[in-house]
């Protein structure tokens, strides 16, 4: 059931937006007073209409920042951000749509501007990675330069660095967590702007993520937590199976097999023919893809999948996926690790699998009717998820709630 847009994809972008109102990220008239002017499932509406709240936001932001009134500044920044981000996310693709860099680089300078205004502004981090530098941010719980439980995020396929900090990081500061977020290859500005593709072998861009955190003297190293939402929900356990020096691995909603996705969702003859090479199945499954890139919500993924992936074929989706697997690898795994899911979510829907072959401590939770949540990555019940994660996470790391729910109060009053 949707709840505001009547296209299913549309809708589930308009909650996501919505999604983060606790945070500071978002405001219920402002989200619905923008779907109720997209009346049709046009991308290019879509962009306009976000980008003009977007715009009327950052410029509430300004004139309060003008006047002094800096609380604020800092939530219309904010949310000026999070709707920048929403306004460029139907022209993801190759080759990329002016409008898109565009919204995508205002969702960071109006970000940093408001996270300029917190009580403890984070790091504007730039980590060592390979011959370039990956762009982050280092958020702390407070300025006494004590170290404490850290927590890693990483992203999926069209997520930003920025939306992190309202999707996890406030929930994290709040409990008395210091948090690295970053953006590694085929994510937000590296793949827009540096044109790095995604790579299955996320072991080796978490691992100089993990040196480059160890490194920050608010670093407690024995209690670095690694998270991974969409599709971070494989690329988090694929880093925590050659990456050992994390505490615990958190696994929201990924594939576990990137192969086995791509194939379920090619109709049943088919599915049995393509990966045998059949040229036959492999044309008619071209010229299906070719049509289904044309469409403006269906072939949205598909679009965005090629453009992260720095492929040009939609055929080429089926030669690079099966070095995108748990495979012979979930077993490496050693630190306690919690997975996740939500019914209906086909995204997640092998959640279960990555779990039952666990060897290591672990917990698994698929949300659902019964918690009031829906959507992929929980959206509709962000605060359902947090609370489940992090009461198994404060147990696992010796946690205490009472002292990480004192250290996160200055936290949650900035905010805004």
């Amino acid at each position: 059931m949707t709840l505001a847009l009547h296209d299913d994809l549309y809708d589930a972008q308009f909650v996501r937006a919505l999604a983060y109102i606790a945070q500071g990220g978002a405001e219920i008239g402002e989200c619905f007073a923008t779907a109720k002017r997209i009346t049709k499932t046009d991308g290019e509406l879509w962009y306009r209409e976000w980008l003009a709240t977007a715009q009327r936001a950052e410029r509430t932001a300004q004139e309060s920042a003008a006047a002094g009134h800096l609380v604020s500044a800092r939530g219309a920044y904010f949310r000026a951000s999070n709707y920048y981000r929403t306004a460029g996310l139907f022209l993801m693709g190759a080759p990329v749509d002016d409008r898109f860099r565009s919204s995508s680089h205002l969702q960071t300078e109006t970000f940093r501007k408001g996270a300029a205004l917190l009580d403890f502004p984070p790091d504007v981090l730039e980590i060592p990675y390979e011959h370039t530098t990956l762009p982050g941010y280092f958020f702390r719980v407070s300025d006494d330069g004590a170290a404490r439980p850290t927590m890693i995020l990483t992203n999926g396929y069209d997520g930003t660095v920025e939306e992190m900090y309202f999707a996890n990081a406030v929930a994290a500061l709040e409990r008395g967590y210091n948090v690295l977020a970053f953006d590694g290859p085929g994510q937000g500005s590296v793949i827009l702007d540096q044109g790095i593709p995604f790579r299955p072998d996320w072991e080796n861009v978490v691992t100089p993520v993990v040196d480059f955190a160890l490194t920050l003297p608010e670093v407690d190293p024995s209690r670095l937590v690694l998270h991974g939402w969409s599709f971070g929900g494989y690329t988090a356990p694929r880093a925590a199976s050659g990456e050992h020096r994390l505490a615990a691995c958190i696994c929201d909603s990924g594939p576990y097999d990137l192969n086995d996705a791509l194939i379920a969702r090619v109709p049943g003859v088919l599915a049995r023919q393509v990966p045998d090479g059949n040229r036959v199945a492999r044309k008619i499954l071209d010229e299906a893809l070719e049509s289904t890139m044309k469409k403006p919500s269906a072939g949205w993924a598909l679009r965005r999948n090629l453009w992260v992936h720095g492929l040009a074929d939609p055929m080429e989706l089926f030669t690079i996926a099966p070095q995108y697997t748990l495979k012979g690898r979930v077993q490496l795994i050693e630190c306690p690790t919690f997975v996740c899911t939500t019914e209906g979510d086909d995204i997640g829907a092998a959640a279960a699998t990555l779990a039952e072959n666990l060897t290591c401590p672990k917990e698994f939770v698929r949300f659902g009717t019964d918690d009031d949540v829906s959507g992929h990555c929980e959206m509709s019940g962000r605060s359902v998820f947090h609370r489940r994660v992090f009461d198994w996470l404060d147990g696992v790391l010796g946690v205490s709630g009472r002292s990480a729910e004192r250290a996160g109060t200055g936290v949650a009053a900035s905010t805004g």
